[in-house]
């Protein structure tokens, strides 16, 4: 495995050593050593596994006071995945990063806690699987426009497809309750 650091501190692309022949392939999506070794955390309390259509958006998402790391891939098309430093008191502060994660090649995104996710399918569909280091609690979901001006997200989409929730996301800097970087559930 290969641990690779993106511009935001703490978002690391992950890529697997494949394995491949006529038959398909294999590779390794978690090591519990490997991903102590490189730093990120070893214990996952939920997977989950998401089906989206061509030009479906979803986020930018965020759970405060359980924030959660997130470790994301995609097993079917492509998505461009997005994840955004929102800890207030981070250097990186409003810091975004997005990777082209797909079944071709294979790529892992880590997403820490204290920041914002969201991704939006490039493919006809894409199915997403994710483990992360909390659980969902949607009473704790909070919801940034995934348009935001002050963000500048460069989106490979102008007119996505939202969910009610995510159409009524608030710009980050109307945003309250932001977590720190010394939160508990923040640098998990």
């Amino acid at each position: 495995m290969k641990f690779e650091e993106t511009r935001v501190p703490g978002v690391i692309i992950v890529e697997p050593q494949v394995f491949g022949d006529e038959r398909g392939f294999f590779m390794e999506t978690f090591h519990m050593e490997k991903f102590s070794a490189a730093g990120l955390p070893t214990h996952f309390v939920q997977d989950n596994h998401s089906r989206s259509e061509a030009g479906v958006l979803r986020g930018l998402h965020f759970q405060r006071p359980r924030a959660q790391g997130k470790l994301v891939r995609a097993i079917a098309g492509e998505i461009y995945d997005v994840a955004v430093d929102i800890r207030a008191d981070s250097p990186a502060f409003g810091q975004w990063v997005g990777v082209i994660l797909s079944a071709s090649n294979k790529r892992q995104l880590w997403v820490p806690p204290g920041f914002a996710h969201g991704f939006c399918v490039t493919s006809d569909i894409a199915e997403i699987a994710y483990k992360c280091t909390d659980l969902y609690i949607p009473e704790c979901e909070i919801s940034i426009i995934w348009d935001d001006l002050d963000l500048k997200i460069d989106w490979p989409v102008s007119k996505p497809i939202l969910s009610a929730r995510d159409k009524d996301g608030r710009p980050l800097s109307e945003t309250t309750n932001l977590p720190m970087m010394a939160d508990k559930h923040a640098n998990a």
